[in-house]
């Protein structure tokens, strides 16, 4: 479906653009928009391998370990019906702390490894349990520490300060997560009373 709204957008704003005769402005668009892209992705290529290598050092030291036990007892009443020692609860915790730390491209791949255990534990239907609506609404809202990729590209365009993002992002990213929460918790329970009559 997204799909198709992206091919619906490209095919309107042509259209606009040729009955406007603005095409050289498209084109002029779009080659300096994919010159500044690959030189964004070379500049932020550094940063990223920067956070990842300090990602996989407190990895190696036990520091992941020690945030994944800080935040398992909060983690298991989010989902409950998860157990203990499956692998799900492990790419959940992994998931959220890798957001934590801004790291959304590192996020990805744990995020989908979690949705595919959580699947396993519905019965491998295709209807959303409530455990993957959760962490559906938690990793959207997703709780930052350090906005690592937002630091990286004010870096890029030579931002007086850099890192006066993180105050903003740690108290808007909190707002966000706790209302996907409340939301998700709201939703959840109306549903429950619903079926119970």
């Amino acid at each position: 479906m997204v799909n198709l709204i992206w091919v619906g957008m490209t095919i309107i704003g042509l259209v606009f653009a040729i009955i406007n005769g603005r095409m050289e402005e498209i084109n002029e668009a779009i080659f300096n928009s994919a010159n500044e892209a690959v030189t964004l992705c070379i500049g932020l290529i550094s940063v990223l391998v920067f956070w990842l290598g300090i990602m996989r050092i407190a990895q190696e030291a036990g520091l992941l370990d020690k945030l994944a036990r800080l935040f398992r007892p909060f983690v298991k009443r989010l989902f409950p019906e998860v157990p203990d020692n499956h692998p799900a609860m492990g790419y959940i915790l992994s998931n959220m702390i890798a957001n934590m730390f801004g790291l959304g491209n590192a996020a990805t791949p744990l995020g989908i490894k979690a949705m595919e255990q959580l699947k396993k534990l519905n019965g491998g239907r295709d209807s959303a349990s409530r455990s993957m609506i959760t962490f559906l609404a938690i990793n959207t809202s997703s709780l930052t520490i350090i906005p690592t990729t937002v630091i990286a590209i004010r870096m890029k365009y030579d931002s007086a300060s850099p890192t006066e993002i993180v105050g903003p992002t740690l108290i808007a990213t909190m707002i966000s997560t706790i209302g996907a929460i409340l939301i998700d918790r709201y939703f959840h329970y109306r549903r429950t009373r619903r079926e119970v009559k």
